[in-house]
């Protein structure tokens, strides 16, 4: 994972909302609506709050019919957690 990639996904967590809906997609795929449901927010700002996420790659997006799925890329998280893991051995 390049430098630019790990940022974007460390920017994405950054904010303790997007920090909170990574680990509630950690427990399986959710619909957009049930992510809402958790939070005091119009739909505009949890969009703009999804497209971080997804635009970090630690996020999917599916669309079916009118309803947005969404679910952590495992791939991407195993990359970034190795990154860490990485740190740890260098000390």
């Amino acid at each position: 994972m390049d430098n630019e990639k790990i940022l974007k996904c460390m920017k994405a967590l950054a904010d303790p909302v997007r920090l909170e809906i990574f680990n509630m997609l950690r427990g399986g795929t959710l619909c957009a609506c049930k992510i809402l449901e958790r939070f005091a927010m119009t739909q505009p700002t949890l969009s703009y709050h999804m497209k971080l996420l997804t635009e970090s790659g630690l996020v999917v997006a599916k669309r079916d019919w009118k309803w947005s799925y969404y679910s952590v890329d495992e791939r991407a998280a195993e990359e970034i957690g190795n990154y860490f893991k990485h740190i740890e051995k260098e000390k």
